[in-house]
């Protein structure tokens, strides 16, 4: 076990897709337990991060908690990875960032169609909202980006096996090509 490279990852705010294309890489994954254990994922459950080699980070930054995690994840993965377009550039969760904060938990708790009992939730179990959403990058220092809506799971499988063989990143242009 102590010659196995350690992997987490995270979800911030986003579809959890990029796990999801994760797990797609089916049964390769019995090939990446073979060299690799995973800290911090949804193939174990664990919520906090320990020390790891790679952090794969999905989602963009919306809220403290988000800070907080992906804070957490920088001090405690060596390569830290930006997953998927809401890591990279905010995607859906950053199209928000055009409204003001104040008018979308309007439109949300207290406007929208078929609320009840109008009013935006107040509670300290509730992470704060920052007034945009911003990709990972603007937060922490980030290693690697690997782009997607989400990244294939090939093209996860590539740039894991490659990463942890030492071997430069590269992409074949059918898992690089998006329609």
């Amino acid at each position: 076990m102590a010659d196995k490279i350690r992997i987490a990852t995270a979800p911030l705010a986003g579809c959890f897709g990029c796990h999801m294309s994760l797990l797609d890489i089916d049964e390769r994954l019995l090939d990446l337990i073979e060299v690799a254990e995973f800290d911090c994922s949804p193939l174990n459950d664990f919520k906090r991060v320990g020390s790891a080699d790679i952090g794969l980070i999905e989602g963009g930054v919306a809220n403290t908690e988000n800070v907080e995690t992906l804070r957490d994840f920088r001090r405690h993965c060596r390569i830290l990875v930006a997953v998927g377009a809401c890591a990279v550039n905010g995607g859906i969760p950053a199209m928000r960032n055009q409204f003001d904060l104040r008018d979308c938990l309007e439109e949300s708790y207290v406007n929208g169609i078929g609320v009840e009992n109008p009013m935006i939730p107040n509670d300290p179990e509730i992470p704060l909202l920052l007034d945009k959403v911003h990709p990972i990058h603007e937060v922490v220092k980030i290693d690697y980006f690997l782009p997607g809506c989400p990244p294939s799971a090939d093209s996860i499988w590539t740039f894991l096996t490659e990463l942890i063989e030492g071997r430069p990143v590269s992409f074949p242009y059918t898992q690089i090509h998006y329609d």
